[in-house]
């Protein structure tokens, strides 16, 4: 399979939107210019989290913008998403990658470790995510991650990913540092005009 390089605005959504609300955010994240769509929910509704990954693959599909879901490998398969992220205490990509095939999109959270990294790389990650770049109202108490990791692993030519606290503001220093994609939930979904914010950080890259 050939997939365009991953580059761009991650969008990230937030727990609290759900239902049609949900799907009208990320109808404006993706049909302007969000590359990719992750599906972030901690509930344990899973007829409502089924329902809401089912209707983001389809906008995703429509948008031509990649779907990943949170942590939840199941949902992920069933759902037909392009991948999922995991974190420390998800299996690793190896899990994910026997689940979901050798085609799906593996992301790892990697905090403020390179050394997390690495070992992603070895074990068939697509792309490392470091973070909370900054102070987060998503995870606000999330360790802070420094700048610099994404030039510490730029020889594993992975695809690099900033998350926690990124705004527009703050997102070219991070471009700068050698981020590839930059994660954003509230100054995405929160902002009054979500095309709008959505383009603008599409027009950074």
């Amino acid at each position: 399979m050939t997939r365009k390089p991953l580059r761009g605005l991650y969008a990230v959504t937030p727990e609290a939107l759900s239902g049609a609300a949900l799907y009208r955010a990320a109808e404006a994240a993706c049909g302007n210019g969000a590359v990719v769509l992750q599906y972030r929910n901690k509930s344990t509704d899973t007829v409502q989290r089924r329902a809401d990954a089912d209707a983001l693959r389809a906008i995703t599909t429509v948008c031509g913008a990649l779907f990943i879901i949170n942590d939840d490998i199941e949902l992920a398969k069933v759902c037909g998403a392009d991948g999922v992220h995991v974190g420390r205490d998800d299996g690793g990509p190896a899990l994910a990658r026997k689940a979901l095939g050798r085609d799906a999109l593996i992301g790892v959270s990697c905090y403020d470790d390179p050394a997390l990294a690495r070992a992603a790389a070895r074990d068939g990650a697509d792309y490392v995510a470091f973070g909370s770049m900054y102070a987060s109202s998503t995870k606000p108490a999330a360790p802070p991650a420094s700048i610099g990791r994404f030039a510490e692993v730029a020889d594993l030519g992975l695809p690099r990913c900033a998350i926690g606290g990124v705004t527009l503001a703050r997102a070219p220093e991070l471009i700068a540092a050698g981020a590839d994609l930059l994660a954003v939930v509230s100054d995405l979904f929160d902002a009054p005009d979500i095309a709008a914010r959505a383009r603008a950080y599409a027009r950074l890259f």
